[in-house]
């Protein structure tokens, strides 16, 4: 077997990196939803973790935001969020994070996801995110009218 072969079957054999720092769990969750694996995105976040998506009505608790996302994951094409910046800040006891970050989407496009991180022993895992579409405020005036007319239609 070639050297670069056997490189590759050991990377792909190693165990997903541990989990001690909360920017590595948001990039593994966000890496769970491109690679369509469900079980390992909704086990990055607690069992009573909250999920707030772009439109009003989207405030899931973990298992109906999985509920939602399902079909998704089954049809092999969930969703790609790439961190392009993000900040990270810790309770005094370091057993809370919480961050913001700018995210490239290639269906939102520009977004932002911002949330809450707790350490449970040496893990930490998602009680909360908020994602949200910035909109820039030259255009706000026009965007609130779309919002406006979508929210009396209904």
């Amino acid at each position: 077997m070639s050297v670069a072969l056997t490189a590759l079957l050991m990377l792909a054999m190693a165990p997903a990196p541990p989990l001690e720092d909360p920017a590595r769990v948001l990039d593994a969750w966000h890496l769970a939803a491109a690679q369509c694996d469900e079980a390992r995105y909704f086990g990055l976040m607690t069992e009573d973790a909250v999920f707030l998506g772009t439109d009003p009505g989207e405030r899931w608790g973990r298992e109906e935001f999985r509920t939602w996302a399902a079909p998704y994951f089954k049809r092999g094409k969930a969703w790609t969020f790439k961190a392009t910046r993000r900040s990270v800040a810790y309770s005094r006891d370091g057993k809370v994070s919480w961050f913001e970050e700018d995210l490239a989407t290639p269906n939102l496009g520009p977004a932002r996801g911002s949330g809450v991180l707790v350490k449970s022993g040496k893990e930490w895992r998602i009680v909360q995110y908020n994602l949200s579409v910035p909109i820039p405020n030259g255009v706000f005036k026009d965007v609130k009218l779309l919002i406006e007319q979508s929210a009396g239609k209904k």
